[in-house]
């Protein structure tokens, strides 16, 4: 095979593991980094890997449709795997942010999201945004590219998709993030609790008294004075937690 064939088949294979990745991975997967950036970016990387990885693709390069497409789809799914982990992983974290937003108070009329389309409170929309910040300052990216360089040593070219490791995996990761961020977010659960209890008696105690609309300031006024002190605290926690839950596996 010419080695030109050779060099354009192997990016082509790196492209399909890297791109599948970048393609869910959260922040470059936004809707708002136009599409020319990300392909750009997922091909910079590819080259960059194949040169320190060549001798992985140079045994498995072949021209062959039928040992070449499913190669391929293999590649993508795997890459794929990688990108949900780790946006499965800040999900977790929008989550939280829509229960504390709700449980500040401050669910009202929801307005347009910032990293994607969907619709948040401006309060889930600053945390969601921030944890992404935060985890882009921790060079959380770079976790992301060794994820991917070791993946070739846990499953190397012309190594089958599993799906039932796949599924194991994705389930694993939500179940983790999900106590994570419940953990992070247990100061506004107990703040809501204790909140509301205490409307409910004082409302059976002066029924004729509107409660709820008389107590929403205060109620809306305590959690930003818990938002100013845990969301230092909650953010730092989060992006901790990140390669012990997503990239550790």
């Amino acid at each position: 095979m010419p080695i030109v064939q050779s060099v354009v088949i192997a990016a082509f294979l790196a492209f399909c593991r890297i791109g599948g990745c970048f393609m869910l991975m959260p922040g470059l997967a936004s809707i708002r980094v136009p599409t020319n950036v990300r392909l750009f970016v997922a091909v910079a990387v590819s080259f960059a890997l194949l040169a320190h990885m060549w001798e992985s693709f140079a045994g498995v390069v072949t021209v062959e449709p039928a040992i070449l497409a499913p190669l391929v789809v293999a590649e993508l799914l795997i890459g794929a795997l990688i990108g949900l982990l780790a946006r499965f992983y800040l999900l977790a974290m929008q989550f939280i942010a829509s229960a504390v937003s709700m449980m500040s108070g401050l669910g009202g009329m929801p307005g347009q999201g910032i990293e994607e389309i969907d619709a948040q409170t401006p309060l889930a929309g600053i945390i969601s945004l921030s944890a992404l910040l935060v985890l882009f300052a921790f060079d959380f990216h770079h976790l992301i590219i060794e994820a991917l360089v070791a993946s070739y040593r846990l499953v190397p070219l012309a190594t089958p998709f599993d799906p039932q490791g796949a599924l194991t995996d994705l389930t694993d990761v939500i179940s983790e993030a999900f106590l994570v961020v419940l953990r992070l977010g247990s100061p506004f659960i107990a703040y809501a609790i204790l909140v509301n209890l205490a409307a409910g008696l004082i409302n059976k105690l002066s029924p004729q008294i509107p409660v709820y609309f008389v107590s929403l300031p205060f109620v809306i006024a305590g959690a930003l004075i818990l938002a100013y002190l845990s969301f230092g605290p909650m953010l730092s926690l989060f992006a901790d937690s990140f390669s012990a839950v997503v990239v550790d596996r």
